[in-house]
């Protein structure tokens, strides 16, 4: 459907934002099948979902070019957090501010008087979020008597947050006979069952490309070190020198800990967690559009509803627990027909699990190795390049300063101070661990150095109860020993992974040191590295691989060896 047979007020509404054209989303909704009925739509995050439901209500909200006289509300719109409630009423102000419709706006964190105050006044429009509506609806401030229209705008996370009970007490106090559209991203079970539940013969819309969720998105998959994640998160960024980024932590902690490591190292960030309050969220989230910050540190459920239309990276700090919360998290970027960036950070133990988190999602990623400081130094020097190369117009005061820099030093010399003022103004890059030509690091095929290094004549032999089918490799076995053995990478040896056991070399001089070490560092009740049973061997590992054979064999045949009874 094209923007002219919308209603006039509407679609003037529209064109008045520059909008030539509806979004996939939007015309589907407003088409002759869609007119009157419940509608299920799944559509990608940022194609225009707000201005879809807010047409598709037309009908149940205009009387002519007018909103229809109400002093109850007619259309109930229930977003999961207070930026996507507080997002959605902007959009439908512009778009229903020519009806004279009135839109109330209900969230937590807010003056909830002043809200009563709102909803008494008779606006045909109510947006808020799950428990501050029912809050209101308990206390008799929310009438629903005369509900025409009720969405349910990213279902799926409503649900994943637990608003479960707060959804059903509401949609169970509106009349039957409303129309119900449910938004939602996914369409897990609750959600399937959610609609069976209150919605009749409901017409199923989808514009998310089956190939993937979000089709403008791309992905990659990092693979790391367990203890180099940090440092890995500080390069992607430098190399991605995104406009806006969004780093996704588990925990409060976590994000609290990157959020003060990223300060440290020169990062204009912001964080979002449950901690903040309302106050702060609003001036991070400002900070952000203002691009005073460029790097944004949150929980799954603090991130929920931002909407940033310059976020165009997003990086899984810790990886999320399925596919779903890989979906909502990479759909912060990608919005709207614009290209984005989705990076996972894989642990070399979790890369199995990730793989199959990325066929479930029907995702196809790229697999790549953390950039090095050379990655970054070289992209660093086409962006100052085509920077300095950007056409500019210079007025008189530029020319006269630039003459008076010329007559002093070589144009060499005045290029040279202004790469070093650019680098200057960037966080350093990390040095990985694992980097390649990384002093000790295992050659051969991941089975240590070929060959004797110097100082390693004479050396003690270790075993760890971990081998290839742990998803063990050299890659997180070396950070993993010296951080359990307070050694260096140059002190370790050969490395020689077998299928349930690795065993290394220590010099002989550290190889005490290195013991006394394991055994602090040791908990055999943890699941981590600090449960890795390490033991020094008797010989190399030929020798003592034998001596295991032997000892699996006396132990095979003892039963044989039991006398018989006469």
């Amino acid at each position: 459907m094209e923007i002219s047979e919308l209603p006039p007020v509407l679609g003037q509404a529209i064109a008045s934002k520059g909008y030539t054209t509806l979004t996939p989303v939007q015309s589907a909704v407003v088409e002759p099948e869609a007119e009157g009925r419940d509608l299920v739509v799944s559509a990608q995050t940022g194609s225009g979902k707000t201005v879809a439901f807010g047409l598709a209500m037309a009908p149940q909200l205009l009387d002519g070019d007018r909103a229809a006289v109400s002093m109850s509300p007619l259309a109930l719109i229930i977003a999961p957090t207070r930026e996507l409630a507080l997002q959605v009423s902007r959009e439908l102000i512009w778009l229903y501010g020519p009806t004279g419709a009135r839109i109330a706006t209900c969230v937590g964190g807010m003056d909830a008087s002043k809200e009563r105050r709102a909803l008494s006044q008779g606006p045909q429009i109510v947006v808020g979020t799950p428990g501050r509506l029912r809050d209101h609806l308990e206390r008799g401030a929310l009438d629903l008597s005369a509900l025409r229209a009720v969405v349910l705008d990213e279902a799926d996370e409503m649900l994943d947050m637990g608003f479960r009970e707060d959804l059903e007490e509401i949609l169970d106090s509106t009349p039957a006979e409303r129309r119900t559209l449910l938004f939602s991203a996914t369409m897990p079970k609750p959600i399937v069952a959610l609609a069976k539940r209150y919605q009749r013969d409901a017409l199923r819309i989808s514009t998310v490309g089956e190939d993937r969720g979000h089709g403008d998105i791309s992905y990659q998959a990092v693979t790391v070190a367990p203890a180099d994640i940090e440092n890995a998160v500080v390069n992607i960024l430098r190399l991605h020198e995104a406009e806006t980024a969004m780093l996704f932590c588990a925990t409060r902690d976590n994000v609290r800990h990157l959020h003060a490591s990223l300060i440290e190292r020169g990062f204009s960030a912001v964080a979002l967690s449950g901690e903040h309050s309302q106050n702060e969220r609003n001036a991070a989230l400002q900070a952000l559009r203002d691009r005073r910050a460029r790097v944004c540190v949150a929980t799954d459920v603090a991130a929920r509803g931002i909407d940033l239309p310059s976020l165009s990276l997003v990086v899984h700090v810790e990886l999320p627990r399925d596919a779903e919360t890989l979906q909502h998290r990479s759909g912060r970027t990608g919005r709207a027909g614009k290209k984005g960036t989705a990076v996972l950070i894989v642990p070399y133990p979790r890369r199995r699990r990730v793989e199959g988190m990325l066929r479930g999602a029907n995702i196809r990623a790229q697999w790549l190795d953390a950039p090095t400081r050379e990655d970054i130094q070289n992209a660093d020097r086409e962006r100052l390049i085509e920077a300095l190369l950007a056409p500019v117009e210079f007025d008189d005061e530029d020319r006269a300063l630039a003459a008076r820099l010329i007559a002093e030093r070589s144009p060499e010399d005045i290029a040279a101070a202004l790469v070093r003022a650019h680098r200057n103004q960037l966080p350093n890059a990390e040095e990985l661990l694992d980097g390649p030509g990384a002093a000790g690091a295992p050659q051969g095929g991941g089975t240590g150095p070929q060959g004797h290094r110097a100082g390693f004549e004479d050396t003690v032999w270790f075993r760890m109860d971990i081998g290839r089918r742990h998803n063990a490799d050299p890659r997180w076995l070396l950070p993993l020993l010296c951080r359990r053995g307070h050694i260096t990478r140059q002190e370790i040896g050969a490395i020689r992974i077998a299928a349930d056991e690795t065993m290394f070399e220590i010099p002989r001089p550290v190889a005490a040191r290195f013991v006394a070490a394991v055994k602090r560092t040791a908990d055999p009740q943890a699941d981590g590295e600090a449960g890795v049973r390490i033991e020094a061997i008797a010989g190399k590992p030929r020798e003592a691989a034998r001596d295991n054979r032997r000892s699996n064999d006396a132990v095979r045949v003892t039963p044989h060896r039991q006398p018989q009874r006469r």
